[in-house]
């Protein structure tokens, strides 16, 4: 009798399977059917956006290839909660949803870090180029093997575009937009605004190399200055969360009079707003930016 419930159950499971599968693949089927649906467009947006993402840091994965690898993730994520009973499932398949995109951000900030380091040597690199030649796009030619990636890169996709017609404000300025870095516009804006202006430009880059330089000291003391309230920030913020899951672990039914009636969820949410705010408040105090 118990084998015969045992394999009715792990037929329902296998059933379940089953089901879930043929439901993904119709919705896949009506998102690539009809290219006029409203799937579609929401699918061809998503993808973009992800390729949109990824271009400027040269990376060049089609975005295709990671929605598509986010929905095989969530169905596993699914068939492992219907054959092993997973607890919150959900978790998992949130993250399958927002990890890439996230992932991808976290990427651009980096690599956006990385080129602002760089920037102090990339000034001084050309300041010393344009003393030997008058050029100022041979200095930008002769120092692309000089620097070091992600800077060499950008570099050199700006020597490509004036090579194949592009004027050197131009290049720039596909540069800056690509990168989206405020002290790396600010570094353009001094090579452009000298060039045009004339003078003595490599004087001018060392200046301004001089004060990125000064800035990235000032930032440096600042986020050591503010840590500790940043830590703090954590704590406090963590806390209630940590408070609220260790009495209900330890007394049962602790938080049943939020949970059960009207007035508890009133009072949950009023809490979850003012909780909210203080942490937004308490972050923007925070945020110095010199």
């Amino acid at each position: 009798m118990m084998t015969n419930v045992a394999g009715i159950t792990e037929l329902f499971r296998w059933g379940s399977v089953l089901l879930v599968a043929l439901g993904l693949f119709g919705i896949a089927w009506a998102a690539t059917a009809n290219e006029s649906s409203l799937v579609w467009r929401q699918w061809t947006r998503y993808t973009v956006s992800l390729e949109r993402k990824l271009r400027p840091m040269f990376i060049w994965t089609p975005g295709r290839t990671i929605a598509l690898a986010q929905f095989a993730a969530a169905f596993i994520v699914l068939v492992a909660t219907i054959m092993f009973d997973l607890p919150f499932w959900y978790l998992g398949v949130i993250v399958c949803a927002v990890g890439p995109p996230i992932r991808i951000e976290l990427m651009r900030r980096e690599r956006v870090a990385q080129i602002e380091a760089q920037l102090d040597g990339f000034l001084l690199t050309l300041a010393n180029a344009l003393k030997s030649t008058p050029s100022i796009g041979a200095a930008f030619q002769s120092i692309v093997h000089i620097l070091q990636p992600p800077m060499r890169q950008e570099v050199e996709l700006a020597v490509k575009e004036m090579k194949v017609g592009s004027t050197l404000d131009q290049a720039l300025l596909h540069m800056a937009a690509r990168v989206g870095s405020r002290p790396l516009d600010s570094a353009l804006s001094a090579i452009l605004i000298g060039r045009q202006v004339g003078g003595n430009l490599p004087k001018v880059l060392e200046t301004s190399s001089a004060t990125l330089r000064e800035m990235a000291r000032l930032d440096g003391v600042l986020r050591t200055k503010t840590a500790e309230g940043r830590a703090q920030l954590w704590i406090i913020g963590l806390m209630p969360l940590v408070i609220v899951v260790l009495f209900n672990w330890g007394f049962p039914g602790y938080i049943q009079l939020l949970t059960g009636t009207v007035a508890g969820y009133g009072i949950m949410i009023v809490a979850g707003v003012l909780w909210a705010t203080s942490l937004l408040l308490a972050r923007k105090v925070l945020a110095i930016d010199i």
